[in-house]
Formats: C-alpha cells, structure tokens, sequence
C-alpha cells in the first residue's frame, strides 16, 4: 500500500511547513519534533502494502483531525449537536427507540452525572452513558480478535457541555474496521452495517426522531 506511506510522508511535510515547526524549533535549539514521526514511516512503510484499502484514507483523515484539535480524544469520535429545545429525557426516548427499531439491544445504561453527584453532594451537569450490542455480531469480532473486546459493547454518550448544549458522542469505528490488515468479509461488512446503525441512531436522536 504505497498510497498509505505516500499520503502520510505528504502530510506530515505539509503540516510540517505550513506550522513552521523546524525553523522554529531550529532557532530554540530544539529536536525536529517531525523527526520521529518521519522515522516511524521509514521503518513501517513497506508493512503498509497489506492493510486495508481504506487504510490511506483513514489515517490520514485522523492525522488531520489530531492536527486540527489538538486532542487525540477528539480526534477518535463522531459527535452530533442534540437541537435546541430537546431535552435529555427526550433524546433518551429517541436513542432507545430507533436503536429497537434498528435491531440492537440495549444492554447497559450508566448515569454516570448521578454517581457525581452521590460522591461529592453537588448537582453535576448530565452525563449519561447507553450501551448497546448484537451479541451475534460481538461473537464474531471477538472471534477475529479478543483485542476487539475492548470495543464493546458500542456506546454512546450524552452530555450536556459547560454551557448547556446537549451532545452525542460515540468512538469512531473507522480505525478498528480500516486501520489494520483487510477484515474478513464477512465481519468487514457486519462491522460497516454496525457502524451505520450507530451513526443513524445518534442522528436521528439528536433532532428527536423516533
């Protein structure tokens, strides 16, 4: 996958410019901090031939992302602004009847803002975490690889932000699905259609569709 070693070497010399990173760094007598990124691609270049077609693609978008907001968290998450005038309870509603619709369980809710509040006696702004899951399909992942455990079940968050706007967040799964050696084809198109679900679900619920 040359296109992958490419785009990356590409990136990085435009970030690289663009900031002004070396004569700056340079001046103060610092370490090129491009250095190890640039050396990391030397060793794995030729590695990157058997990932995923969409592996390019997929990294460089998250490159771009981490460069972007400065926050690797970020980086890693799909978000939807829930709109104005709806309520937690509301979207609440919303989450767990489209997810029921779209034929995925409901496996778990944590509210995680009430746990806050319990421990320090002081009212916390909403933050409450839902799980949900296709067993079936979490077998076959986990099947693949025990690694993908640890991305289960699929969740999403609502949480209310310091001024009072309601959020959707869940991890991207773009990087488990495009970011190694192609999945199986099986999985690969289980994992896109769980992905799709996610993405749907937290649309809709964030204009309280039902």
């Amino acid at each position: 996958m040359k296109k992958l070693f490419t785009a990356c070497v590409l990136f990085g010399i435009a970030v690289w410019g663009v900031q002004g990173v070396a004569g700056e760094d340079a001046k103060a007598g610092q370490k090129d901090p491009m250095q190890p990124f640039m050396e990391v691609l030397r060793q794995f270049g030729k590695d990157m031939e058997h990932f995923d077609p969409k592996a390019a693609e997929t990294y460089l978008q998250l490159m771009k992302d981490v460069v972007r907001t400065r926050n690797a968290a970020e980086a890693t998450i799909w978000k939807n602004k829930v709109a104005e005038g709806l309520t937690p309870e509301d979207v609440e509603q919303s989450l767990k009847t489209i997810a029921n619709e779209l034929n995925i369980a409901n496996v778990g809710e944590l509210p995680l803002y009430k746990d806050v509040e319990a421990k320090t006696g002081e009212p916390y702004r909403f933050a409450k975490i839902y799980m949900f899951c296709n067993s079936l399909t979490a077998a076959m992942m986990m099947d693949y690889s025990d690694a993908f455990s640890a991305y289960l079940p699929c969740r999403i968050t609502m949480i209310e932000d310091k001024e009072g706007n309601l959020w959707l967040y869940a991890l991207n799964m773009d990087l488990m699905i495009h970011g190694g050696e192609p999945l199986p084809k099986e999985l690969k198109e289980e994992a896109i259609r769980v992905k799709e679900i996610i993405l749907e679900i937290m649309e809709r619920a964030a204009e309280g569709d039902f």
